[in-house]
């Protein structure tokens, strides 16, 4: 299928949106670290049912599930670690901003240990999409967030999410490039190796409470923690696999960057938000660089 990396990549970005707003609605009910690990559980269940009803071959390498557990501990526990952590001390708007520089570092990192090559107007397209981004997540008007005191400690942790982002995205490229693999047992194994990591340490710091009881009493934060995951964990996951394994990894990171443009009709729209001039120009930008890497 003509541009299977890049229509999956979009179609990543459409997922996370949604798992977004889903998941801010689960966390103001559970808190945060619960559904972080709830979320990949869950996912972890979804993806056993789905490979066994589908009969999906399991025959991986040892090599291959060294790198893709290494990349699902590295980006879901620790690159999510971060950025978790710097949304609450810098706030959304500036986080997703450095979780920008994902695309850049995932391409510098490919160039070295993959050896791809982007050619000059897939750059240009690059460059053009996450001036777009920028344009709209710094878009200052109307966000409402005010001072962060941390703000220093902040940045530093949102630069780490993004760099473990795109580490993990390497080793994910890694796997794939080997032999094919499915992308639903990809996405089975990353999360299956950040769930026996985390899980465990939760524990030890009693920070996870037993989720039957917790949901027993919150049937509403369990329908919302099952949605986020469905188009997170589950469908999100694995389609930014697909999108890895069928184009150059810089290229699918900075397509899947594109979360604060989709999000620009939607909260037109359904949430009746005010968009601003450079939102709209930051998105009319972002879509040229879109339209660049579909034609590159």
């Amino acid at each position: 299928m003509p541009h299977l990396g890049e229509i999956t990549s979009l179609l990543t970005a459409c997922c996370w949106l949604f798992s977004s707003y889903i998941f801010t609605a689960a966390a103001h009910r559970i808190g945060s670290v619960q559904l972080n690990i709830n979320r990949m559980i869950f996912a972890v269940i979804l993806l056993f049912i789905t490979i066994t009803l589908a009969g999906i071959n399991f025959e991986l390498s040892n090599n291959q599930i060294f790198n893709l557990s290494v990349s699902g501990i590295i980006g879901l526990v620790l690159g999510d670690s971060f950025l978790f952590k710097a949304f609450t001390m810098i706030g959304t708007r500036l986080s997703m901003l450095l979780m920008s520089l994902t695309p850049a570092m995932s391409a510098i990192m490919a160039y070295f240990f993959l050896n791809e090559r982007i050619s000059f107007l897939g750059i240009i397209g690059m460059i053009i999409t996450l001036f777009g981004i920028i344009l709209v997540v710094f878009d200052k008007k109307g966000n409402g967030e005010s001072p962060h005191p941390q703000e220093g400690l902040g940045i530093f942790y949102g630069i780490l999410g993004a760099f473990g982002q795109a580490v993990a995205l390497i080793f994910a490229k890694l796997a794939f490039e080997e032999s094919n693999i499915n992308g639903f047992i990809a996405t089975f194994v990353r999360l299956f190796s950040a769930v026996i990591l985390i899980l465990p340490v939760s524990f030890l710091l009693k920070r996870y409470k037993n989720p039957i009881s917790l949901y027993k009493s919150d049937t509403k934060g369990l329908a919302l923690t099952l949605g986020g995951t469905f188009f997170g964990p589950f469908l999100g996951i694995t389609l930014s696999l697909i999108s890895i394994a069928h184009t150059k990894v810089g290229i699918a990171s900075t397509l899947m960057a594109t979360v604060p443009v989709i999000m620009l009709p939607i909260g037109k729209f359904i949430f009746k938000e005010r968009i601003s001039i450079k939102a709209v120009v930051g998105a009319v930008i972002a879509v040229a660089g879109v339209a660049i890497l579909f034609l590159r």
